[in-house]
């Protein structure tokens, strides 16, 4: 009797089961024969493999809205097509959704409204680029502290002809104590001191507007050598002329063969009217970068050098860099050698591997060397810099301004001496 009751149990449980599965079975399919996608895909739309192969779809339906309107001011703001569901869109005005059987043409003007169709895909409303573009006028409105004024030029060589074209733009912000400013711009070549051309006279301005080209003849072998000298003057009622500022632009390192015009502001200097010293004097910038643990050196110019004159040799110097530790020679590099001034600009930039821990016990020696006959040297003057056990005076402080500014390069004029 237990074995028909448990055989019957089996049969109404497999029974169970198997309408069960049945009924899932019916129900997958009733599914997907009776009831539509809530999706279709997109026609003729190829389906990116990653945001970026989005941003480019975005980027040339927008890009075809502009080349048909060349004049609109605003770029618009685009997402992708929707689904083709869209009795639910409610579309004002007349306007409607472009079919995917209809053709692309790009609307003659983006409408008022904040809501209408792009090529399949929809514009909502608008961005404003002038909100995301960087000013240029920023140039003439971020001056530093102590500013003296800047300049805008432009230089470029012509081979064939052997010209260097210097178009002098503007200057900006000069520095004088009333707005009866008269500026006016002499540009010298140099080494040659002698000659020199000249723009127009401003009158009454402290942002004069030149836009004005001036030709120096220049052979190609010594333009690398060449570096432009801008000096901004005023000239008062009796004709006399007063520095403002000026600004040098070594040639060395310049590609000035490109096409085009390339547009270079530079910030307006004091001259040092200081006489000379007996040996003459040194330029130079000092910078360390603790994070690295590199000191840089950025040889500038040297004025009034002395050199030991020799016959049918043109004088030239150049300047070498040492780096010492505890009077230990650990290395040393050179500048380039400028040929035919006592007031050579070099600008060069040299750097060396100095640990944060060497800083008090390491030192710079700044040589100037004359080349002579046969490959030989002549001692010009020298200077040293570095903590208080090597230095004292104007070289002591370079150094400690340099350390209590990191990362910054502070400039400073030293007066060369002969140490035997």
């Amino acid at each position: 009797m237990s074995e028909q009751v448990a055989a019957v149990a089996g049969g109404i449980i497999g029974a169970v089961l198997f309408l069960l599965l049945i009924g899932i079975g019916v129900y997958v399919l009733w599914k997907k024969i009776c009831i539509a996608p809530s999706y279709e895909e997109l026609y003729n739309v190829s389906t990116p493999t990653s945001m970026r192969g989005i941003s480019a779809e975005l980027a040339v339906a927008s890009s075809a809205a502009q080349i048909k309107d060349p004049g609109a001011k605003s770029v618009p703001f685009i997402v992708p097509p929707k689904f083709h569901g869209r009795d639910w869109v409610g579309l004002q005005n007349g306007e409607r959704i472009q079919e995917d059987s209809e053709p692309y043409v790009a609307p003659d003007f983006f409408p008022r409204s904040s809501f209408c169709s792009l090529g399949g895909s929809y514009v909502l409303g608008s961005i404003n680029p002038a909100l995301y573009k960087y000013s240029e006028d920023n140039e003439e409105l971020d001056f530093p502290d102590g500013n003296i004024g800047r300049i805008w030029f432009a230089v470029e060589y012509e081979q064939e002809s052997e010209r260097l074209v210097v178009s002098l733009i503007k200057v900006r912000n000069l520095r004088f104590s009333s707005e009866s400013c008269n500026p006016f711009v002499k540009m010298h070549l140099l080494p040659d001191e002698r000659r020199y051309l000249q723009s127009k006279t401003k009158r009454k301005t402290l942002n004069p507007q030149f836009d004005e080209n001036f030709v120096f003849q220049v052979s190609g072998k010594t333009l690398h050598q060449r570096t432009l000298r801008f000096s901004a003057y005023h000239v008062d009622k009796i004709k006399k002329h007063h520095l403002l500022g000026q600004v040098l632009f070594p040639l060395k390192n310049e590609n000035l063969t490109d096409d085009g015009k390339l547009i270079i502001w530079r910030d307006l200097e004091m001259e040092n009217l200081e006489p000379p010293s007996e040996y003459g004097d040194l330029q130079f910038s000092l910078s360390y970068n603790d994070y690295l643990g590199r000191l840089t050196v950025v040889v500038l110019r040297a004025k009034g050098l002395r050199f030991h004159e020799e016959r049918g040799i043109v004088s030239s110097a150049f300047i070498k860099v040492s780096l010492m530790n505890h009077n230990r020679f650990i290395k040393c590099k050179k500048t380039a050698v400028v040929l035919g001034t006592s007031n050579p600009v070099y600008n060069d930039t040299l750097s060396f591997k100095l640990e944060l821990t060497e800083l008090d016990t390491a030192s710079l020696s700044l040589t100037a060397l004359q080349n002579t006959e046969g490959d030989k040297t002549h001692l010009l003057g020298r200077v040293v810099v570095g903590p208080y056990m090597y230095t004292r005076g104007r070289e002591l402080e370079h150094w400690n301004e340099m350390l209590n500014k990191p990362k910054e390069l502070v400039k400073r004029w030293h007066a060369l001496s002969i140490i035997t």
